[in-house]
């Protein structure tokens, strides 16, 4: 009788391990990965976003000065919106 109650006790404590501690462990790397890919695309489209900036002004530099020195920028915004929306049509899709 005492060895079946140390089994059992046994046997329950590996059910909670495998139950709780595996699937936590799992989350904290799905976690980790989403976190670190979440500040990669935010580098990434800062850096884009400024590049398009710095490009339309290099191309087209006596043209959009003055009054038209916005026109750039709004290139940049323009640049960010569009990857933050194909960021945003990700969310919620079934992974292959």
């Amino acid at each position: 009788m005492k060895d079946t109650a140390f089994e059992l006790k046994d046997l329950v404590l590996a059910y909670a391990k495998q139950e709780t501690l595996d699937p936590l462990k799992a989350l904290g790397r799905f976690v980790a990965f989403g976190i670190a890919g979440a500040i990669l695309l935010s580098l990434g489209t800062i850096l884009g976003a400024l590049a398009v900036v710095r490009a339309i002004q290099t191309e087209t530099s006596p043209h959009l000065t003055g009054n038209l020195s916005w026109v750039p920028y709004t290139g940049g915004v323009l640049f960010a919106l569009v990857v933050a929306g194909g960021a945003v049509s990700r969310i919620g899709k079934a992974q292959p």
